[in-house]
């Protein structure tokens, strides 16, 4: 049954009930769990297993020692910060860590008193329910495009977009020997090989890739692990050859915060045009248009 239909079908079904019931009814279906409960998502459930997994081979803030520059930045930002992984956790698995005590929101203003104030979270993944936004709203049809995740990390992007869409083949290029070991373990266990492909390498190694690619998806990828001068460099790397006209940019920030500190040369308006997004999409009642605000999509020209 397509939106039409369905909208049609509450109407008439709305129509029938009782006019003293009606705004129980009405209210029952905007904050009931019970409607969610109903719409059962198995790629959600999915997500969830391999997000599990994955939190089993990692430490708690999913920060590799090697990422030395991704721990030192973290640490230089004026306001206490903490890596939370969005993909590995969600806000109740954060709520339970910080009832165990293996996690805290706040930190102490001045030790020995009880005056704190809130952490600074970041996360270098989607969570799931922004994989749901971002697939199921913000991208088209991808039957037969190509989607590249550059610095895929965990391989969030390409189990969502494995799950979520079809894509004909999703490739994550990502740098870190470990982080592709753990991606290519989720791939194998969870049958998704023959859509997914991690590349162990640096993406300014991959002109052809970028030159194929459809959709291209940037999820926080050089702030915290190159220096600003490696950054412009990717930058103009990727901007020469990504350049498929009519291709799709996702990023997290917009392209105008990531380059606000070295734009340089870069022309944005002769290389691509922002798309509008509707971000008061209803995904579950845990869904927060707000967080869905750092997303921002671009067409090449």
């Amino acid at each position: 049954m397509n939106f039409s239909d369905a909208k049609n079908e509450i109407v008439r079904l709305l129509s029938r009930v009782n006019s003293k019931d009606l705004p129980r009814l009405i209210d029952w279906m905007k904050n009931s769990d019970e409607v969610d409960d109903g719409l059962f998502d198995n790629q959600k459930v999915i997500l969830q297993s391999i997000s599990e997994d994955l939190r089993a081979c990692l430490p708690l803030e999913a920060v590799l020692s090697s990422e030395s520059l991704a721990i030192q930045k973290t640490q230089q930002n004026p306001q206490p910060t903490l890596h939370v992984d969005a993909f590995l956790y969600d806000e109740d698995t954060v709520d339970t860590l910080c009832e165990e005590g293996k996690m805290s929101r706040n930190y102490c203003l001045n030790c020995g008193t009880h005056r704190t104030a809130p952490l600074e979270f970041i996360s270098h993944s989607f969570s799931i329910l922004e994989l749901q936004f971002l697939f199921q709203h913000v991208l088209p049809d991808l039957t037969g495009r190509l989607v590249v995740d550059v610095g895929s990390r965990l391989g969030a992007v390409l189990y969502g977009g494995y799950l979520y869409s079809s894509a004909v083949q999703l490739v994550g290029v990502e740098i870190s020997a470990e982080f592709v070991r753990l991606q290519n373990m989720a791939v194998e266990k969870y049958g998704f090989s023959d859509r997914i492909q991690v590349i162990h390498g640096d993406i300014s190694t991959q002109d052809s890739l970028l030159q194929n690619a459809d959709v291209l998806i940037m999820n926080n990828v050089f702030e915290y692990f190159l220096q600003p001068n490696d950054q412009i460099k990717a930058w103009y790397f990727i901007v020469h050859n990504f350049h498929k006209k009519g291709a799709l940019l996702v990023t997290v920030p917009s392209l105008q915060e990531a380059l606000s500190s070295h734009q340089g040369g870069i022309n944005l308006s002769k290389w691509v045009e922002e798309l509008p997004l509707d971000y008061n999409v209803y995904l579950w009642k845990d869904g927060d248009p707000d967080a869905f605000k750092n997303i921002h999509l671009y067409r090449v020209l």
